[in-house]
């Protein structure tokens, strides 16, 4: 896998549609062409935190989902294209092994390719605490690449 630092890769603002923030990762650590690892803090997000700071577990589907968006975005720009959106369509075999990310924790987010070619893909996906141990959730997921973000409805008047 390469392994960089920070200014190796684009900005996570030229790999997701996420934006302010719903922009969870923060940095991407590795890459190659099965497999992406980012880091996420939980507390550099003012979202899902609670009184204490911490983050539920259940927010780690939405780190991998975006860790395999980074995923994706780096191979596209590798053969010269842009990232294209993609849709979270399902997980399967989700294990949640803690109720909540503490906030000074660093997580490593890593996201696999598993299964599928052309629109639809699976990718093995975890959390991982970087002091080690189980992962502190895991699955896979499922995703469909679409041609282009839907346009925005417009409201009704």
């Amino acid at each position: 896998m390469s392994v960089g630092d920070a200014s190796d890769w684009p900005p996570l603002s030229e790999l997701l549609p996420q934006a302010g923030p719903m922009s969870l990762l923060d940095r991407v650590e590795a890459h190659d062409e099965e497999r992406t690892a980012c880091t996420a803090v939980p507390s550099a997000s003012v979202l899902f935190r609670n009184s204490e700071g911490a983050v539920p577990a259940w927010v780690g589907i939405e780190y991998m989902a975006q860790c395999a968006a980074v995923h994706g975005g780096l191979l596209a720009r590798s053969r010269g294209e842009p990232p294209r959106p993609g849709l979270f369509v399902g997980s399967r075999r989700l294990v949640f092994r803690c109720e909540a990310f503490a906030p000074d924790a660093a997580l490593v987010v890593t996201a696999r390719h598993a299964a599928g070619r052309g629109d639809s893909l699976a990718f093995d996906c975890t959390v991982e605490d970087p002091a080690g141990g189980p992962p502190l959730v895991e699955g896979r997921l499922n995703v469909l690449l679409l041609r282009e973000l839907p346009a925005p409805a417009e409201a009704s008047r």
